[in-house]
Formats: C-alpha cells, structure tokens, sequence
C-alpha cells in the first residue's frame, strides 16, 4: 500500500485542501483509496461527508485508540496530519508515511516556519528510522509576486544535510476553484474544464 502524508506543523497551510485533491486524484485513476483524517478538526472527514456518491470512492480511514482502521483493499492511503506535531507525535506520524508532502504557503512567517520544520524533522531521522521521501509545495501562490518568487528560490534551493535535494514539486495558485471544490465533495479534477 502506497502511504502519502501531507505534513506541516502550522496550521492553514493547506494540508487538507492538498490530502482530499490528491485522494480524488487517485481515486480518478481507479486506485481504492483511504483518506485518514488525522486532526481532530475534521476537514478531510466533513469533505468526505459531502462527496457526492457518483464520483470516484474514497473510504475514510478512521483513528481509533491511536491505531488507524484501513480497509484491507486499500491501494493508496492518504493521510491528513494535524497542526502541531512535534517530537514524539512527529517521528509517529511519519514512520507510517512512504511519501511526505509539505504544503508552504508564499509568507516570510511560513517560509521561516518551513524552515525550522524541515530542521526538526531531519533531527528526529534517526527516531524515525525509515527511508520517508519528502517534497514540498508552494501553495496558495500569487503569480508574479515578490513573496511568490522568494518562496520558489526557497523550495528550489531547499537542501537534507547530506546535500541532497528535497524535491519541490509544484506551485499552486490561489484560486476560488479549491474552495468551490472543498464545498461541494469534489476535487480540482472534478469540476468542470469551464
């Protein structure tokens, strides 16, 4: 089973705007996809609640005792972290994680948030004890914006202690049509090309 966690400790980054698209974007393809709501808030959960039942299904993976119920079936799990993880509930988190997705918003105050993140997160490698791949993505961008462009040349320099690259995979505008999508159950992929 491919496990995807979208992670940042701040919160309003966009984390369950990314989980529930890339859930849908899977689900599109005719993989049996979980969406694992991790944060007591409930985006993911509520969305999954409005989704209309013609579009491609998507199973809600529940928390329960600390232990996520995933159906046996399951392809591809994505998993919608909380605000605030560190330490401890961080290196948890991420040890169930293949993939880690870093949504950062086009801020100085995110950007340095990202930042002292990534360090922590690298930090706890050795507690973490598995090979997690991670990339980021800059979300919410203004095209042609001064803040747009110094979070790009962050994300595109953005370096692991041994030199390697962390991998930036895209920019996301800010637009209605996440919004309009998040209402209504549906992804980006879901709504009409209009």
């Amino acid at each position: 089973m491919r496990t995807i966690l979208i992670l940042n400790p701040k919160g309003g980054c966009g984390k369950s705007t990314l989980a529930t698209n890339i859930a849908g974007f899977f689900a599109m393809q005719g993989k049996r996809v979980a969406l694992a709501d991790c944060d007591q808030q409930g985006s993911s959960r509520d969305w999954l609640a409005v989704r209309p039942g013609h579009l491609a299904r998507i199973e809600l993976a529940e928390l329960k005792n600390n232990t996520l119920q995933i159906g046996k079936s399951t392809e591809v799990l994505i998993m919608d972290s909380p605000a605030g993880l560190h330490d401890k509930k961080l290196v948890n988190i991420t040890r169930a994680a293949q993939t880690a997705v870093i949504p950062v918003l086009p801020s100085p105050i995110d950007i340095r948030a990202a930042e002292h993140f990534l360090a922590e997160l690298v930090s706890l490698k050795n507690r973490i004890n598995r090979k997690v791949r991670i990339a980021t993505v800059a979300n919410r961008v203004r095209e042609d914006t001064i803040v747009a462009a110094k979070l790009e040349y962050y994300l595109e320099k953005l370096k692991l202690p041994d030199g390697g690259q962390i991998p930036f995979m895209t920019v996301l505008r800010a637009s209605q049509n996440y919004i309009k999508a998040a209402d209504t159950g549906m992804t980006i992929f879901e709504l009409a090309p209009s």
